[in-house]
């Protein structure tokens, strides 16, 4: 696991949606309150973190996908983007956009699309800046138990842009590892969902200290 050199980002959700970006695809609800992001939408929802973040860094956070009866409450799609540009912008901003999902194909991106239900796989995809090529490597296409969305059940993300190591963290398990031979090393961070209800909690992102090598960190947990 990673260790953390200094937190330089982080939003309790106490203080309102300022510091993000909303698309959304066909309205909802989007709110930051009580500690907590509420996304409950009928469709396709983006929520960017308005920073440009630059690595190497971990982003982490803990999100719920809900199940209480409500008519969006599918518990399917806990997605992100991480180190985010439009390469058609000088200042490399990724939205506003739509808030559907091909909106996004665009982009410079990592992404990682966590599902359940009707959505039958966990998928990381290196996005390369082209519509309607979302290139998915070898070994980033799972489909066990263990890679889906429980109901209510909160979980740890950790999104890493280490150099050319970029990883995605669900819990204390690696679940996907790329080492990117011309990596994304700056750009935006978004929590991305569709026809979905999430709940969202204390968003940090850390600079990271690493060990040399393509496969260690220092051991210090975060």
């Amino acid at each position: 696991m990673a260790s953390s050199a200094g937190l330089i980002h982080s939003d309790d959700f106490r203080s309102g949606l300022s510091r993000w970006a909303v698309d959304l695809e066909r309205g909802g609800r989007v709110e930051a309150k009580d500690g907590t992001l509420h996304i409950d939408v009928p469709a396709g929802a983006t929520i960017w973190f308005r920073t440009a973040l630059q690595g190497p860094l971990m982003i982490e956070y803990q999100a719920m996908a809900v199940e209480e009866g409500g008519a969006n409450d599918r518990v399917s799609d806990m997605n992100a983007f991480w180190m985010a540009r439009d390469p058609a912008r000088q200042d490399g901003l990724p939205f506003p956009r739509s808030g559907s999902f091909a909106a996004y194909d665009t982009l410079l991106t990592y992404y990682v699309g966590q599902g359940g239900n009707g959505n039958t796989t966990t998928r990381m995809r290196r996005y390369i800046g082209e519509a309607s090529n979302r290139p998915l490597l070898a070994g980033h296409d799972l489909s066990g138990s263990e890679d889906m969305l429980t109901p209510n059940a909160v979980q740890t993300v950790r999104l890493i842009a280490d150099g050319h190591r970029i990883e995605y963290w669900r819990n204390d398990r690696r679940v996907f590892q790329m080492d990117d031979p011309a990596p994304y090393r700056q750009g935006w961070f978004a929590i991305r969902t569709t026809a979905n209800h999430l709940r969202v909690s204390n968003f940090r992102v850390y600079a990271l200290e690493t060990a040399e090598g393509p496969s260690r960190f220092r051991a210090r947990r975060c």
